[in-house]
Formats: structure tokens, sequence, C-alpha cells
């Protein structure tokens, strides 16, 4: 169970990523919606007069991936027993 746990938490990071590329390309969520990777889009057409735009949502993508990759690392040493000294 604890594997399954811990690349589940991993996996996350991956998810957000490709969610975040297909609508940067235009293959993910719709206008209506707003996501990272429209709000990266949106930005590139303004990026030498307001770069703040994409630069925030990259920011974000870049912590959240992060902190669901450090999430993992830290479930993973705290529940594999086989880590423990």
């Amino acid at each position: 169970m604890v594997p399954i746990i811990v690349m589940a938490t991993l996996n996350i990071a991956s998810v957000i990523i490709l969610e975040s590329s297909l609508t940067f390309l235009g293959f993910g969520a719709q206008p209506p919606q707003s996501t990272w990777g429209s709000i990266l889009n949106e930005g590139r057409t303004y990026i030498l007069k307001a770069p703040h735009i994409s630069t925030y949502p990259g920011l974000a993508i870049m912590l959240t991936v992060l902190s669901f990759n450090l999430m993992g690392d830290g479930l993973r040493d705290a529940l594999d027993p086989k880590m423990k000294i």
C-alpha cells in the first residue's frame, strides 16, 4: 500500500505538467476555463511589455510540482521500513 501512496503523490506532479503543457499548446481546457497553461499561452504575446503575466503562472507550476515531488520523497522516507536504520 505504501508504494501506491508514494507513486500517486509523485504522479500528481507529472499530471500537472501534462495538463499545463497540453493547455499551453491548445489541446487542453478551452477558454472560459482558466488554467496555468492557458495563462502562459495568453501571456506569450505580452512577454516583452508585461513579463509578470507569464512569470507568475510559471513559478506557480514549478513550486507546485516541486512541492508534490518533495512530499512524495518525504512519504517514501517516512513510510518505507527498509530505509530506516
